[in-house]
């Protein structure tokens, strides 16, 4: 299967891996996945979220590749990993348990992080034996653990039944989303990002989640419709930070604080004002900021800063971040 053409030129390009391999889940679904940077680096793997690739984390493979060694995964049915028979949240955790086996060492240790529903695979995989064995720390990125749907703030309607309803179809809809227009691109950006989203990056957000299949789409909204993770967080027992965008209408920042409270051992809330859901796209410092805290942290690596320095934009928002556990 041929690599998605997504973007093709600059920051937000799909970088080429040094090598690739497939890891075969529970149930024989084979997984793309991807390795950028030299062997025997730090690790650090990092799952995508829904509609999403491995492209969606070309910024932090793009740096953090300089130092580490980076693992990126498509999610069945996404980029390049064929569609599956079957989607839930055991389907998930089954995914990453795999990767981690393939891609690792026995008893090697990586920050794994999530965005979006890669950060409900976290959640899910938790209690897992190869989670144990191999997550020195996570990042949950842009996520929650129940009611997606019914407090979603995509439709600007009043909270309650009809909401959720609608919300639900609109996300679940089996239509092709078609080429990416600049209709498109406004709509992504409403739905999935904050007001002051460049265009570059939009366009590489429009791109990308244009390029899931519908039915796979439609399969995943399925499973994030009915997501209950609550209990799962009790199992995520490593240090674990959370990072949201305060303009997130698809996973509002209640979701992070609830999760910050949640966790058994939160290491950190960051909340970075003006930012929409797609955090590592948005602000692809901060997040690789946090994932190199936690690599230097918890693998004993250099947090050394990003070797291009932030955006404007990006360092406001960083300067603005606010971390606490909030009730």
């Amino acid at each position: 299967m041929s690599r998605p053409g997504h973007v093709t030129a600059g920051r937000y390009a799909p970088p080429a891996a040094a090598r690739e391999l497939v890891a075969v889940s529970a149930d024989g679904s084979r997984l793309h996945v991807e390795v950028h940077g030299a062997e025997g680096a730090p690790a650090v793997v990092l799952s995508h979220g829904w509609t999403c690739s491995t492209a969606f984390w070309a910024a932090q493979i793009r740096d953090l590749a300089r130092d580490h060694r980076v693992v990126a995964y498509d999610q069945r049915g996404h980029g390049r990993s064929p569609a599956a028979a079957a989607y839930s949240t055991t389907a998930l955790a089954d995914d990453l348990a795999a990767v981690l086996a393939a891609a690792l060492a026995p008893g090697e240790r990586a920050v794994i992080a999530g965005h979006s529903m890669g950060g409900m695979t976290v959640m899910a995989a938790a209690g897992r034996p190869e989670f144990a064995e191999h997550a020195a720390a996570a990042l949950l990125c842009s996520t929650g653990s129940s009611r997606l749907v019914a407090e979603a703030t995509v439709l600007p309607l009043r909270a309650g039944r009809a909401r959720t309803r609608t919300t639900r179809a609109v996300l679940g809809s089996r239509a092709p989303l078609g080429p990416v227009t600049p209709v498109a691109r406004a709509v992504l950006k409403y739905a999935t990002m904050g007001p002051g989203s460049a265009p570059d990056r939009v366009e590489a957000c429009a791109r990308i989640v244009h390029a899931c299949p519908p039915r796979v789409r439609h399969a995943w909204s399925e499973v994030l419709a009915g997501l209950d993770l609550d209990a799962e967080l009790a199992r995520l027992t490593v240090p674990t930070a959370v990072i949201a965008g305060r303009d997130d209408r698809l996973t509002p920042v209640a979701h992070a604080r609830r999760l910050a409270v949640a966790l058994p051992h939160c290491v950190g809330l960051t909340e970075l004002t003006g930012m929409g859901h797609m955090t590592p796209v948005e602000a692809p410092e901060a997040v690789t900021g946090a994932v190199r805290e936690l690599t230097g942290r918890y693998l004993g690596t250099p947090s050394a800063p990003s070797a291009a320095a932030p955006s404007a934009p990006a360092a406001s928002a960083a300067s603005a971040a606010e971390k606490e556990k909030t009730a």
